[in-house]
């Protein structure tokens, strides 16, 4: 540690977040040929080349990935540390909460959150936006965005805590002629073979849940959002594979006179769990505190709190 220039891992930490030396650079404010110098720096320090050259941008090594934890801790307390004159009283501020949300996850999630802002921080302003998966870690890391809210398997390297469990069900219209030759109401993969669906193109992990069932050539039309799903599953012989909690709402809330029915399903992986995740780098940011304890507060299952 005596021999080493501490800034060499700020930069390590850019690279490894943006997997590109070019954008690492721009960020950090320095030219690419004095970012590559650090980095070769960096690696005759610790004998490993700790990123290779892929594609459009480099790879970590395994070392790279042990580093990154350690060094994205240290940062998260030495900006905690330099920050803990500043604070932050929810009722007094007028900051933006930035949230990684689906369109399912804002009707999910918002309604209950911006009433609890509305009486306990008037002034914090609200952006929702979904975000591509492989650009949330970036997006955490540098700030872009404060917490991700979802299922989110490919998120690797943030922190996360588990506010509930869900499962899919396969939603469509009473009297649809395959709820007359069932026994109970579930759908075996052989049943939901025999119907064609409607899928969200933004909602990828419900994609590629028919992919794995080999349902994808019964998607007969793909949306862009799943607000337009109710009046279209009601009005066809199309089924929607969605989140059992928002299809209930959107059942027992907005459809009360019954026109929908909702299904279970045999599909594998049907079930999941649904996370807010934040990043190693602010997870001492007292906005990142406490928008993560408001959600926990509001959302996490009874049944999983310690």
């Amino acid at each position: 540690m005596e021999q080493l220039d501490l800034n060499l891992l700020r930069v390590f930490d850019v690279i490894y977040r943006t997997r590109n030396v070019s954008r690492a650079a721009e960020q950090l404010g320095l030219s690419q040929p004095s970012t590559s110098q650090a980095l070769t720096r960096l690696r005759l320090a610790l004998g490993d080349p700790l990123f290779e050259r892929t594609r459009g941008g480099v790879r970590p090594t395994p070392r790279a990935d042990d580093l990154a934890r350690s060094v994205q801790t240290g940062l998260a307390h030495l900006e905690a540390g330099l920050a803990s004159g500043n604070t932050f009283d929810p009722r007094r501020s007028s900051t933006e909460l930035r949230l990684h949300l689906t369109d399912i996850g804002e009707a999910r999630f918002l309604p209950e959150l911006m009433a609890e802002l509305r009486q306990a921080a008037p002034g914090i302003q609200v952006r929702a936006k979904a975000w591509p998966q492989a650009e949330i870690g970036m997006a955490l890391d540098s700030g872009d965005i404060h917490l991700a809210i979802g299922f989110l398997p490919e998120l690797k390297g943030a922190l996360s805590e588990q506010l509930l469990s869900d499962r899919y069900g396969v939603l469509l219209r009473k009297g649809h002629p395959i709820t007359a030759q069932l026994k109970r109401p579930v759908l075996s993969l052989r049943r939901m073979q025999s119907l064609e669906m409607v899928a969200v193109r933004s909602h990828a992990q419900t994609l590629q849940m028919l992919r794995a069932a080999g349902l994808d050539r019964q998607i007969k039309l793909m949306t862009s959002t799943f607000l337009a799903l109710p009046a279209i599953v009601r009005h066809s012989d199309l089924a929607v594979l969605m989140p059992h909690a928002i299809a209930s709402e959107l059942t027992n809330e907005f459809l009360d006179n019954g026109n929908l029915v909702l299904l279970d399903t045999e599909l594998p992986s049907n079930a999941f769990t649904v996370s807010v995740h934040w990043s190693r780098r602010h997870a001492h940011s007292p906005l990142v505190q406490w928008g993560r304890e408001v959600l926990i507060k509001l959302f996490k299952d009874p049944a999983q709190r310690t």
